[in-house]
């Protein structure tokens, strides 16, 4: 677990650990005998061979643009035989091993080679089920390491991985912030950051750059917001409040569902709701590659095959909502997603169709109602959390459209919860029937 400032080297630094234990069989040998003390020659040798190391960063065009793929060759040169893929962005070593970069775009496509060794660059950016889902399973065959690096974006998943395994005595974790790294290196590269940290400091007081930026990414502060993200202000207030916290299921109420349903992924948002207006948010599902059939297993307390965790939700329904393209025909089967899932015992109701604009203003104003489980809704959270507005580079802005990625899904499902919400609130109440007397008389 290394979660280190910005331009700390981090990308460089675990390219170059993939390639000595793609070149070093001692190495690996040394290390899979620690893990395996009972192993013979022959079963060593046999995880030695063909040995496949991953750099897996968000997105494939970012193993481009940042700079990653050009650093793998660079440090390759000095191998005899070492031959780079550009198509592929990998290199072949003479010896039969490989290190390669992957984009996380879409989790599925992740899924086949046993790995040696694996890295996830940028973690907080990284749909966190990538690795519990896909990742963590490619590591088995040959009893792999993994290794999670980034700078922190507030309390994310980066940040929650690291306050899990810093007192764990099976990992190694590192939390290096500028001044530690000023204080205890030196060359060129220190003397750049130096002024750059200086550099940074002009633009804070001279109001180009915030404060909390600043904060986050040479500091590493946790309590820093996400650039650009819609919901931050609100969180941080619903975290600063106690409304993040423990927020049990009442049998005594209803349990009302709203869904995003998308072709890659499917998320759920499990809420109750109280007479005097408080929502409860108790739980979180996301899904991928289970499709409908996996996300109902997970509402009956079933455990489908994509679920990756085990808890068995036995609750009393009240409404499943899902948006307007449930009543889009599947060209398989002529059936539409409502019909599918009514066969199957659940019955959608559709939510009100609203602008993107105004459901991301609903929910910023419903959020203040909210209560949310800490433990149960922690992945949909952070998505929450990520979800944010595109930057367009040309006008060094921020646009109103947000960013299609991982955290769409969680965000999409909550913003139908709100948009029902706000519909509700806003339909007519019917008046009842006037005393024509008494009307007169007033």
């Amino acid at each position: 677990m290394i979660v280190l400032h910005r331009r700390a080297g981090k990308t460089t630094a675990i390219l170059n650990h993939h390639q000595r234990a793609a070149l070093d069989d001692a190495w690996e040998t040394r290390r899979l005998k620690f893990l395996l003390p009972d192993a013979s020659d022959s079963h060593i040798a046999r995880l030695l061979k063909r040995r496949v190391y991953w750099h897996v960063m968000p997105s494939y065009h970012q193993c481009k643009v940042t700079g990653a793929w050009d650093t793998l060759k660079e440090i390759s040169r000095v191998v005899p035989g070492a031959k780079p893929n550009e198509s592929d962005l990998k290199v072949d070593y003479p010896n039969g091993n490989r290190v390669q970069l992957v984009g996380a775009d879409d989790p599925d496509r992740l899924r086949g080679p046993g790995l040696s060794g694996l890295s996830l660059d940028e973690y907080s950016q990284i749909r966190s089920n990538a690795f519990s889902e896909v990742l963590s399973k490619a590591l088995a065959d040959h009893l792999g390491w993994a290794i999670f690096s980034g700078t922190i974006k507030g309390t994310d998943q980066l940040y929650s991985l690291y306050e899990t395994a810093k007192d764990d005595s099976e990992w190694f974790s590192l939390w290096q912030n500028i001044d530690v790294s000023l204080a205890t290196e030196a060359g060129a590269t220190i003397e750049a950051l130096r002024r750059a940290l200086d550099d940074d400091r002009k633009l804070v007081k001279r109001g180009q750059m915030g404060q909390a930026e600043f904060d986050q990414e040479w500091y590493l502060s946790p309590e820093a917001a996400i650039k650009g993200a819609f919901y931050g202000d609100q969180l941080k207030d619903l975290r600063d409040k106690g409304q993040i916290c423990r927020v049990p299921h009442d049998p005594s109420l209803p349990v009302n569902t709203d869904w995003d349903l998308g072709v890659d992924a499917m998320a759920i948002w499990f809420t109750q709701s109280t007479r005097s207006g408080e929502v409860r948010v108790i739980d979180y599902h996301e899904d991928i590659g289970g499709g409908l059939d996996g996300c109902v297993k997970v509402l009956r307390g079933q455990s489908g095959e994509a679920e990756s965790d085990t808890r068995r939700r036995s609750y009393t329904y009240g409404e499943h909502w899902a948006p307007h393209d449930i009543e889009t025909r599947e060209i398989s089967s002529g059936l539409t997603r409502r019909q599918t899932a009514r066969s199957m015992g659940i019955n959608f109701k559709v939510t009100p169709k609203l602008s993107v604009d105004e459901g991301i203003s609903a929910v910023q104003l419903f959020l203040s109602r909210c209560w949310f489980d800490e433990t149960n809704t922690k992945d949909g959270l952070e998505a929450l959390r990520h979800y944010k507005r595109t930057y367009n580079q040309r006008l060094d802005q921020f646009t109103a459209t947000p960013v299609h990625d991982w955290a769409s899904h969680a965000a999409d499902a909550f913003r139908g919860r709100a948009v029902r919400e706000r519909q509700k609130r806003n339909r007519p109440k019917k008046r009842p029937e006037a005393n024509m007397a008494y009307t007169a008389f007033s």
